[in-house]
């Protein structure tokens, strides 16, 4: 795939766990776990934006495009 996620780069930079960030915005370790992993098919807008604004940080912080992937 394309898409390439980066939120588990994003929790390390900001020294956060997992379930820290899951209970932040309010979804499920195994939800955050299938999106830190790559293997959801779509993000709602709601749960991007509560992750930028729990992480302090853009989208393409999280979502990187790679046309080698």
């Amino acid at each position: 795939m394309a898409i390439i996620i980066n939120l588990g780069v994003m929790l390390a930079k900001r020294k956060m766990k997992s379930k820290e960030l899951a209970e932040i915005i309010g979804i499920t370790t195994a939800n955050l776990s299938i999106l830190k992993s790559g293997k959801a098919k779509a993000i709602r807008f709601s749960t991007l934006d509560s992750i930028c604004k729990a992480l302090d940080c853009q989208p393409a912080d999280i979502i990187e495009y790679s046309e080698n992937e």
